[in-house]
């Protein structure tokens, strides 16, 4: 395909989007108007005297704390970067400081609760030290194949220790005024921020005397930084406790011992500045279209398709960009603290033209977790359309044990194992002619369109 023809059907497209956005903005401007007063979770906006829309619990507590939150991740941030300054800090050093400053933080978070947190992490690290001894002691050889298996059935094991602590939480009643909301909160964040921590450990340990094709890409460790200090630091690292993504036990301990440089000073403003003008756009959205209003109020269902599109199309660009700034946050602080971390939702969500592409790219640093250290394991590529269905089941246990997530996980397979088909088909295919390179980027361009629909769902 020549250029001159690729600069017009460029110029179509853009002309196409400008009109799809424009009405969209329109019929969603229009249904804002019309309907606010029947919609939830509407608030006085600050913005041209609109209401905003803060039904979203998630986005809500996140907006409502961002001031205390930047007071308190800005003091943490400073005091750990004066204190590696004076002192020429490293790896042990800065362990040290990092994990007073996160005990302080989750002491706030958790109340009595982070005995339960620091007890579960501590009988993981002995887990992990006791399993790598019997390795090196020839015991276990043969099963050593079984690796990611075992750390499973370790994750099986913490899922049915969490309930347990929730029924005996009640006994710590006593030592916490607010048991009930600490309650919650250290059973959410231990399974999910800390869990995939731990597996990381062992893993990671695990690999630091063996020459592993997986660890390639990694910055190696030395031994000694397999410590208990280092691993509670790693687990309970502030920054990245309540939202951030993950990163690997190996990385964030070699960034311990020397900070990233990938980021300048200037560059890491910029990437803050971003985050700012990210808000910003959020804060219109949210202010001007009420698309989450009227999500949970169930008034779409008297609405026309049309209109139901438009919703639907609206929540999940909230939806993305909810994520986004959440992310990003908590990455921007990681970043100043110098621990670099992969960075989430590299595209936009329009951006992601088929269920790959997608799930690559929303909880990006969650994907790399999972190809390193279980679908490597599992065996990779090779097995790639049975390991699926073991990983989408093990990120519904991930994020809760109930039967609707792994319903979503096994549909999500059902759904994933076609696309995989197709895909390797296509690639195979090979367009001669001009026409037909044509026909295949406009099926193709459908069947993204399409995948987008289908997410919206």
């Amino acid at each position: 395909m020549n250029s001159s023809w690729r600069r017009r059907e460029l110029a179509l497209l853009i002309l196409y989007a400008i009109i799809f956005y424009a009405i969209i903005i329109r019929h969603s401007l229009r249904l804002s108007r019309d309907h606010h007063y029947k919609l939830y979770g509407l608030r006085a906006g600050w913005i041209a005297n609109r209401l905003n829309d803060a039904s979203d619990a998630q986005w809500r507590n996140f907006r409502g704390n961002l001031p205390i939150l930047t007071i308190v991740l800005g003091i943490f941030t400073l005091v750990a970067n004066m204190l590696r300054a004076y002192f020429h800090l490293q790896a042990m050093g800065m362990s040290v400081v990092w994990l007073l400053i996160s005990l302080t933080y989750l002491c706030y978070l958790h109340g009595a609760f982070i005995l339960f947190v620091l007890a579960i992490a501590s009988v993981n690290f002995l887990l992990a030290k006791v399993r790598v001894v019997q390795e090196n002691l020839g015991l276990f050889g043969q099963l050593q194949g079984y690796l990611p298996m075992a750390y499973l059935l370790q994750f099986w094991y913490t899922i049915c220790l969490f309930n347990f602590l929730r029924f005996m939480s009640v006994l710590l009643v006593y030592l916490s005024a607010c048991c009930s909301v600490h309650d919650r909160l250290w059973m959410q964040l231990l399974n999910i921020a800390v869990v995939l921590r731990m597996i990381s450990f062992g893993y990671d340990y695990h690999w630091a005397d063996r020459s592993s094709r997986i660890d390639q890409k990694e910055r190696s460790v030395q031994n000694d930084k397999f410590s208990f200090v280092i691993y509670l630091c790693y687990l309970v690292y502030a920054p990245l406790y309540i939202a951030g993504p993950v990163i690997s036990f190996n990385a964030f301990a070699s960034q311990l011992d020397t900070p990233q440089k990938n980021y300048s000073l200037r560059e890491v403003a910029w990437y803050g500045l971003r985050w700012g003008f990210s808000l910003l756009l959020m804060e219109l959205m949210t202010h001007f279209f009420y698309y989450n209003a009227f999500a949970i109020s169930g008034l779409w269902k008297q609405l026309t398709p049309l209109d139901v599109f438009i919703i639907g199309y609206g929540v999940l660009n909230f939806m993305w960009l909810k994520f986004f700034l959440i992310w990003r946050y908590f990455r921007f602080w990681s970043l100043i603290s110098g621990i670099e971390t992969p960075e989430n939702m590299p595209r936009c969500i329009n951006n992601c033209h088929n269920l790959e592409s997608f799930w690559k790219n929303w909880h990006a640093s969650f994907n790399k977790w999972l190809v390193r250290y279980m679908y490597i394991p599992l065996g990779g590529s090779q097995t790639k359309l049975l390991n699926v269905w073991v990983v989408f089941t093990f990120v519904a246990i991930w994020h809760d044990l109930e039967w609707k997530l792994l319903s979503w996980a096994w549909l999500t397979c059902i759904f994933f194992i076609p696309e995989l088909i197709v895909k390797s088909a296509a690639n195979a295919f090979q367009v001669e002619s001009t026409f037909g390179e044509f026909v295949f980027r406009e099926l193709s361009a459908v069947a993204g369109a399409v995948t987008i629909t289908c997410l919206m769902v």
